[in-house]
């Protein structure tokens, strides 16, 4: 056998070095990309580009490398060229090992200095003071709906969406030894409780549920305090060195929460674009019929509508709406400007690559 893979270990190795020449043939010309940017101001992090050379390279990605595989690598590798120019700082709701600092990894790859916040409220301020330059929030989980607290944060910020994620979410129930003897509480987010409320309630429905700020939180609880298990993800386990109670108790097993990557800069259209806005009507029958009728009028497909209670202000629901396509297109600049004329209140949220 030994025979056999000499030359082919040998095949590996050249292939190797000259992908190692190649990736530092990338990261130098990635350094003049970063001159000529700082001539400008610009940004370092275009998530337009970023995207469509990650759409480009599974179009043509030949295999046997399966597409998404080869998007995971090369994100990596344009994190790090990009941290060449800059390390950019991402906010992101803590303590490490949570599900939001997965979702920052996942956007930007691992080359970026992440900055755990002790709240979704934090993450905003980190990003509107310039302490980071972008902030990851949870918008939505498939199971509980939407994240009320982004929501409202959405309406105040002086922030703008610059992109979105999807990730799917397993919930472990972890504890420090590995087992439930002596554990009187179980601790999580109250989303993660609710994603597991029937499980819970099937094989510990006598344990107490605490709810604290983050999963990643409760591990580091539980990581503390031998009484206190944790539902969290396998991050956070292994940050935490728990051992795990029972794998995969989420009630849903396609269990997904979406991201939203919130900042100052304002993406250019990259083809496959969505933008995110927030309406209000007066309270009238038909109000709202007759506010979305722009979108059908001009061939705009809407993807999302969330209604929220207003808390100012004198209509009775702010509207979160989701549309195909980017505020520069035609087609969505005029519907936009009709929709901003009949509503009583109109925030355009941003417009970023549809995530892929």
């Amino acid at each position: 056998m030994d025979n056999k893979l000499k030359p082919l270990r040998e095949q590996i190795d050249a292939i190797d070095a000259q992908i190692l020449e190649l990736l530092n043939q990338r990261a130098r010309v990635a350094q003049q990309v970063g001159h000529v940017k700082a001539e400008t101001n610009a940004p370092v992090f275009r998530p337009e580009r970023e995207t469509q050379v990650l759409r480009q390279l599974a179009d043509r990605n030949p295999g046997p490398l399966a597409s998404g595989d080869v998007q995971t690598i090369f994100r990596e590798v344009m994190s790090s060229c990009r941290a060449l120019e800059r390390r950019v700082i991402v906010a992101y709701l803590g303590p490490a090992g949570t599900f939001s600092e997965q979702a920052v990894y996942q956007q930007f790859g691992h080359a970026v200095e992440g900055l755990p916040c002790a709240s979704i409220d934090e993450v905003f301020r980190a990003a509107e003071a310039g302490t980071a330059d972008f902030g990851v929030v949870p918008v939505e989980n498939s199971s509980e709906g939407a994240i009320n607290r982004t929501l409202d944060l959405m309406l105040q910020t002086t922030l703008s969406i610059s992109g979105e994620l999807s990730i799917a979410v397993h919930h472990s129930l972890m504890s420090k030894t590995g087992s439930m003897d002596g554990v009187t509480r179980i601790c999580a987010h109250s989303q993660a409780l609710a994603q597991c409320q029937a499980w819970l309630n099937q094989n510990y429905p006598n344990i107490e549920r605490h709810a604290v700020a983050s999963n990643g939180e409760a591990a580091r609880i539980a990581s503390e305090d031998p009484t206190a298990a944790a539902i969290a993800g396998e991050i956070a386990g292994q940050r935490y060195a728990l051992g795990v109670v029972k794998a995969h108790i989420q009630d849903d097993p396609h269990n997904r929460t979406r991201f939203a990557v919130v900042g100052r800069m304002q993406p250019s259209p990259c083809g496959r674009d969505q933008t995110s806005l927030v309406l209000a009507v007066p309270n009238r029958a038909g109000a709202v019929y007759q506010l979305l009728a722009p979108l059908a009028v001009h061939g705009v497909s809407m993807t999302r509508f969330e209604s929220r209670p207003a808390r100012m202000g004198t209509w009775e629901y702010y509207f979160y709406v989701d549309i195909e396509g980017h505020q520069q297109d035609a087609k969505v600049a005029t519907a936009l400007g009709e929709l901003k004329q009949n509503a009583a209140f109109f925030k355009l949220l941003g417009s970023y690559p549809l995530s892929l």
